[in-house]
């Protein structure tokens, strides 16, 4: 059976990923739940940075000028840690990975999208940093790119607002 995929349908066009449900199924459950539930439609991307991430998932964020934007969580509680020894996926360009507040289990409904090869944050790399992939970009990196080069303002928030209308999942 194949994994689901997510449809992104944004300001800034539509790009769509396929979610590890069948190696990740902690952490691509979390996000299919939210996704299903709509929680995530009208959220704004919240911090790009080129050459590096974009960032998504804050509730705070239906507000692109919230101050909180950033710091908050889905309805639900955080995730259990998803290390999973069969499925080290590497943070390469276009993947998804789940954020957290660099504290153990505090992942929930904000995630990244790698626009770098960034590996020091593998869940089995050394050091501090532990976010785990659960997804990938399938169609649409170069609508990711544009969001990535948006020009950027105050704690790395894109200066026009890109909003994701919904995230419809296929599966």
């Amino acid at each position: 059976m194949a994994n689901p995929t997510a449809r992104f349908e944004t300001t800034a066009g539509d790009f769509t990923a396929e979610l590890y449900t069948d190696s990740m199924p902690t952490t691509a459950g979390n996000f299919i739940k939210l996704a299903k539930d709509g929680f995530y439609d009208g959220l704004h991307f919240h911090r790009v940075i080129s050459g590096f991430m974009i960032q998504f998932g804050c509730p705070y964020s239906r507000d692109a000028e919230s101050p909180q934007a950033g710091t908050g969580g889905p309805p639900h509680g955080n995730i259990a840690d998803e290390f999973n020894e069969d499925a080290k996926f590497s943070n390469e360009p276009g993947t998804f990975s789940m954020a957290n507040t660099g504290r153990p289990n505090s992942g929930g409904s904000q995630f990244f999208i790698n626009t770098a090869h960034n590996s020091y944050l593998d869940w089995f790399a050394p050091g501090p940093s532990k976010h785990p992939v659960f997804g990938r970009i399938t169609e649409g990196m170069d609508v990711v790119r544009s969001i990535e080069t948006t020009p950027t303002g105050y704690q790395d928030r894109p200066v026009t607002p890109v909003k994701v209308e919904r995230i419809v999942v296929s599966e």
